[in-house]
């Protein structure tokens, strides 16, 4: 136990006990601002703006904990968190003394708009459906005037080993009007299985996935992918932890939907405001507007080459010519890997035409790949895509080819022989762009 002075706890209701530990901040702090007395620390809000790209504004701040000794030393937040030392009851105080500090906090400045994110100890969190947390709740909203739609709880899932309880306790807090946000997703042990079962409305993004986006190609490249699967999941995406302007492009190129970070505002007592804090999405967008414009420059005039080959080899195949005579300009282009028939069917006619500086994959774990012939690649983006734009070369984005184990891009391109729809198409490495 800690030698704390704590107040009694008996059951969620007690919003008497919590106010009674709130005293009036210093004149330095916003005014009307609270602070909470924690034994003989104080604890004081500090807000870190959230931003929405598409809409170019804040829509939210995360409230975080800040402490101070008797003497004014801060205190960090792990800090106030140890001194818990694993007792229950005092650490259901200071979840809730936090709490109420900041709905107080937010409430008492005009600026505020938008959504207050809270973190909440899992252990608080699973015990909210037994303690009646909704008295407490709705003595806070009375208190503060804040609507419970305008709180976004965020849970950490690492930290919850009871899943039944866990969804229990989500379907509780969304109950009482609150937005659910699945923090630190990426980190540790996370998983999709828990998003599908608690389907919250957020989904907060570690910062270890910009970081390692940003040093990694391949990283970079699935990103977007990982944001588009929690988007069909029901979720929209924040990219928390953006610190650089080359980590804020990676999160807008990704199709995240918020931001969050010390590239667009620092933590502070008072709310950040789009007049002060709001240039910083703009040139985000300015500089994103400039380098698509370069990229898609740059991607054309490299694809180019292997795009009007592709469509000279299907006017030859379509004429009449032998696929190895067809593919001989395509496989003579740097990084051409291989390229091949389908019928109408998307079935392969025959095997793979290599380049003279590719071949089948070395590796021979995927030895079990390399025979082709007869596969059936109707369910391909690049089959369907040339289908339904007959006669126009189509190309792909980056992925892994199961046949050459390795990253290409494919491209397509349908016609006609003989009467009978035959698509061909021709991969090229990626890896090394």
């Amino acid at each position: 136990m800690n030698s704390f002075s704590i107040p009694a706890i008996s059951g969620e209701s007690g919003y008497d006990q919590i106010a009674a530990a709130l005293d009036p901040a210093p004149p330095s702090e916003p005014a009307g601002s609270r602070i909470g007395r924690f034994g003989d620390a104080v604890i004081s809000s500090h807000f870190q703006p959230i931003f929405s790209l598409s809409h170019r504004r804040i829509v939210g701040h995360e409230a975080l904990m800040r402490g101070r000794g008797p003497d004014g030393t801060p205190i960090s937040p792990l800090e106030l968190l140890n001194r818990v030392n694993g007792d229950y009851p005092t650490l259901l105080h200071l979840d809730r003394l936090a709490r109420a500090t900041h709905l107080h906090n937010f409430a008492a400045q005009p600026e505020a708009d938008g959504w207050l994110f809270i973190n909440m100890s899992p252990e608080v969190f699973l015990q909210g459906p037994s303690l009646q947390a909704g008295q407490l709740v709705s003595a806070l909203m009375q208190a503060t005037g804040l609507s419970p739609r305008r709180l976004v709880i965020e849970v950490l899932e690492e930290a919850v080993q009871d899943n039944s309880r866990f969804i229990a306790a989500v379907e509780f807090f969304r109950s009482l009007g609150f937005l659910i946000a699945l923090d630190d997703f990426g980190a540790g042990h996370s998983n999709f299985d828990r998003v599908w079962s608690i389907r919250p409305e957020i989904v907060k993004l570690d910062r270890s996935l910009i970081v390692q986006a940003a040093a990694d190609p391949k990283i970079r490249r699935t990103l977007p992918q990982i944001a588009s699967l929690l988007h069909e999941a029901g979720a929209l995406v924040l990219m928390e932890g953006v610190e650089t302007a080359e980590e804020a492009y990676i999160a807008l190129e990704s199709d995240v939907d918020f931001v969050q970070g010390y590239y667009f505002g620092r933590p502070g007592p008072r709310v950040a405001t789009d007049a002060t804090a709001g240039q910083a999405v703009n040139d985000l967008w300015h500089d994103f507007d400039a380098r698509w414009l370069r990229d898609k420059r740059n991607y054309h005039e490299n694809i180019a080459p292997y795009f009007n080959a592709l469509g000279y080899a299907s006017v030859l195949l379509s004429a009449g010519r032998s696929l190895e005579e067809a593919c001989a300009s395509f496989l003579q282009l740097p990084n051409s890997a291989f390229s091949y028939l389908l019928d109408a069917q998307g079935q392969q006619i025959g095997k793979n035409i290599w380049s003279a500086d590719s071949a089948p994959s070395e590796d021979q774990r995927f030895s079990p790949l390399t025979n082709t012939q007869g596969a059936r690649w109707a369910r391909r983006p690049y089959f369907r895509r040339a289908v339904e734009n007959f006669g126009k070369v189509q190309v792909t984005r980056p992925y892994l080819s199961i046949s050459s184990a390795s990253l290409c891009v494919t491209l397509s391109c349908s016609f006609k022989v003989n009467g009978e729809l035959q698509v061909i198409c021709g991969d090229v490495r990626w890896d090394q762009r």
